[in-house]
């Protein structure tokens, strides 16, 4: 299966959403250095956002970049690695505080663990157990849709 850009779009916007989404819920009450008031969901959950908004932009990025392979797309691990470009991306707009609704960075190993785990997570779902009960993904491209 080769996924086309959009079902890779849409394959983003799902998991982030709807794993991203369970993840954040259930981690943010044990991350380091955040306090337990409702200020932290909602720090946790604009990051995510950020994450899913610039994602997307990665995506078309990632696209351009694979036309230039003779395979168009790239191999697994090149997906997991991504993580670290994009993670350093999400921690400089924190810390520079250009992230809308959030005054100050977050502890950096709160974010560090928060990204890294939802990462992981999607990652590893995507590339295995994803493909079993979705047969309709694995050979339309990638869409959810």
């Amino acid at each position: 299966m080769l996924p086309t850009l959009n079902g890779r779009i849409q394959t983003r916007l799902f998991m982030l959403i709807v794993f991203g989404g369970l993840i954040t819920l259930l981690i943010t009450p044990v991350l380091p250095g955040l306090d337990l008031s409702g200020d932290s969901y909602q720090v946790t959950y604009l990051i995510l956002a950020t994450v899913t908004v610039l994602g997307v932009l990665w995506e078309l990025l990632y696209h351009l970049i694979q036309q230039f392979r003779w395979e168009k797309d790239w191999p697994t691990l090149f997906g997991l690695i991504t993580a670290i470009n994009e993670g350093a991306l999400v921690w400089l707009l924190l810390d520079l505080e250009l992230v809308p609704g959030i005054d100050a960075a977050p502890d950096f190993w709160a974010f560090f663990i928060m990204f890294g785990v939802i990462w992981f997570v999607i990652w590893v779902w995507t590339n295995g157990p994803m493909r079993v009960p979705l047969i309709r993904w694995r050979f339309f491209g990638g869409r959810i849709v």
